[in-house]
């Protein structure tokens, strides 16, 4: 049978139709290649996000983004390679502090990652805020730091998963973002792609995650997983609260300092948490641990020992940083206009809009809108309560930090916008919503 057209390929997703295993190699491999141009791929992208694509069609589109550049080799580095990811959220800075944390437990933690779009930076972004820190390093030097101490995290190389940049940029500006097998392939195509032999993910639900509902974040790990599966590695799902930021920092820098404080044991409470359901499951499916308890019983030696602490120093240290930021937060970028918001009320604070929380933020400098803009790694904000918590009239609701008094103005007006008080005491939800274990349970 001879090649099919572009256009037969768009025409047989338009029509609900179901593709060949070559035909999405050929649109991929064109694409990448510039023979596939952006108005076809657009027309492509809008049939699936009406028409969708089964699992088949997923697997097949995922490896061949996957294989559209270079795949990372890390078979020289000793042990099972367990990377972990999350679908995004509000003060996510959950790598920065699991990555010692994890390698402190003899898990290599070989990491690339990118930049970030919208309220803050990636974890990129949030790493350079620390003085003197690269991102920056050759394949060799990579797996070699990796094999000697443990631990790397670097930027993703150009030549690695070229298709999904490419791919999602275009989604990025055609609405074509909201579509679960293009998710997916994006997401699993990378973690091949960087030679993960197993993936933890974290997929977030509520109104600072792309997935609003438990149900509809259900959908969405459960083709994570099996997409992974069908592509040879071992994957963990797990579905975590973001109805409300992660931890109170949200910005750069303040994420940074918030970040190690976990790993020196002094951090907040829901952070820790995170870091501990995800780091478990990692090291569960590095053969580390037995299960979820001893690998959450491992972690936290790991921390009250020191050894996290320690891991974190000598890995900031080996990609140029300066070591004491881990235990000094003053060494980072501080803001020079800060300012704090007051509850205007007595009550509780019963929810955070987390999305307008993020906006607060990166109206304040903390995030980009397009990946030329630049980022104020000082700028952001840290939350004085979260859902649940009882706030007099005239006590401190969050403390804003810009650039200037005309950035704050900007800032508060968008962060009194996102809360809601309530004269009732509210409860807040559980941070880990629901795990594969429990999804599997279900009838």
């Amino acid at each position: 049978m001879p090649d099919r057209s572009i256009e037969e390929i768009i025409e047989i997703k338009r029509d609900g139709g179901r593709h060949a295993e070559a035909d999405l190699r050929r649109l991929v491999a064109g694409y990448v290649a510039g023979d596939v141009p952006d108005y076809q791929m657009s027309a492509w992208l809008m049939a699936v996000v009406f028409r969708g694509l089964d699992h088949p069609e997923t697997v097949w589109l995922t490896d061949a983004m996957a294989r559209s550049g270079s795949v990372v080799d890390l078979s020289a580095i000793p042990g099972v390679k367990v990377d972990k990811h999350s679908t995004g959220g509000v003060g996510d800075k959950t790598t920065l502090a699991l990555a010692p944390m994890v390698a402190a437990c003899g898990v290599p933690v070989a990491k690339m990652s990118g930049r970030g779009l919208g309220h803050t930076g990636g974890t990129l972004d949030k790493l350079e805020s620390i003085p003197g820190f690269s991102v920056m390093m050759e394949p060799e030097e990579f797996t070699r730091q990796v094999c000697e101490i443990g631990i790397a995290v670097i930027a993703q190389s150009p030549d690695i998963d070229p298709a999904d940049k490419k791919i999602y940029a275009l989604r990025d500006v055609t609405g074509t973002v909201p579509s679960v097998p293009l998710i997916v392939s994006s997401i699993i195509s990378k973690k091949v792609a960087g030679g993960a032999d197993a993936i933890v993910l974290d997929v977030k639900v509520g109104s600072g995650a792309f997935m609003k509902t438990i149900a509809d974040a259900r959908v969405l790990a459960d083709e994570l997983t099996r997409t992974g599966e069908a592509l040879g590695k071992r994957v963990i799902t797990l579905l975590t609260d973001m109805d409300q930021p992660l931890g109170f920092a949200v910005g750069n820098a303040l994420e940074v300092a918030e970040a190690f404080a976990v790993v020196r044991g002094e951090g907040p409470e829901d952070l820790m948490q995170e870091c501990l359901a995800l780091g478990s499951r990692m090291l569960v499916l590095a053969h580390v641990a037995r299960d979820a308890d001893d690998g959450r019983a491992q972690l936290m030696r790991a921390v009250e020992s020191g050894r996290a602490a320690a891991k974190a120093r000598e890995w900031v240290a080996a990609q140029g940083g300066d070591p004491s930021a881990v235990d000094d937060p003053s060494v980072l970028p501080r803001a020079a206009f800060t300012r704090v918001v007051s509850a205007h009320e007595h009550g509780w604070v019963a929810h955070y809009d987390a999305a307008a929380v993020g906006r607060a933020a990166m109206a304040m400098g903390a995030g980009r809108a397009s990946l030329a803009d630049s980022i104020d790694p000082a700028a952001g904000l840290v939350l004085a309560a979260k859902v649940g918590d009882r706030v007099a009239d005239g006590e401190p609701l969050a403390t804003l930090h810009a650039a200037s008094e005309a950035l704050l103005d900007a800032g508060e007006e968008r962060f009194r916008n996102a809360i809601v008080m309530s004269e009732h005491k509210v409860g807040a939800r559980d941070l880990v919503l629901e795990q594969e274990d429990d999804r599997k349970a279900r009838p």
